[in-house]
């Protein structure tokens, strides 16, 4: 009898394996699940991929897309990167606006805090006169807060932070 070499038998070893598990799995799925029992998650199965979408003409798109880089920049310390930011997703009479409320607060105006969240949801609440809305839920290591966030249709600038 000849001894097959180490790397032959290596392969007929894992296509007997594949073979079999291909059988349990079709058998498997042949009988289904017992009535009223979920079917069993498959072994390494992993969750869905995240994404992100949005487009440029979109003032909604454009009020999570300010949040997502205004925390990244804060978070990472970036205080130029921050304030121009600030400068081309605000208009002007709301970046005044938020002057004057980070000096009688001492917070940031646009987090509504002194600390970074750690996470962000911007949820639409809906359009109408030439705005949109939204909710930014900011995730903090206690809990979340929710900042309501107006844009203007037409220039796609944000116009509105209020708690």
């Amino acid at each position: 009898m000849s001894k097959l070499p180490a790397r032959r038998t290596a392969t007929l070893t894992l296509a007997a394996a594949a073979a079999l598990t291909l059988a349990l799995v079709t058998s498997a799925s042949a009988n289904g699940p017992a009535a009223g029992t979920p079917a069993p998650a498959a072994a390494g199965a992993a969750a869905p991929a995240p994404s992100v979408s949005g487009s440029p003409e979109s003032a909604f798109t454009r009020i999570a897309d300010f949040y997502g880089a205004y925390i990244d920049a804060v978070y990472d310390g970036d205080g130029p990167t921050a304030e121009r930011l600030r400068s081309f997703y605000l208009s002007d009479r709301l970046q005044a606006e938020l002057k004057k409320w980070e000096e009688v607060n001492h917070a940031d105006g646009v987090l509504r805090a002194q600390n970074v969240p750690l996470g962000w949801k911007v949820a639409s609440t809906g359009s109408g006169t030439g705005r949109t809305d939204a909710t930014v839920t900011l995730t903090w290591g206690s809990g979340t807060t929710t900042v309501y966030v107006q844009a203007d249709l037409a220039t796609r600038r944000i116009v509105s932070i209020r708690d």
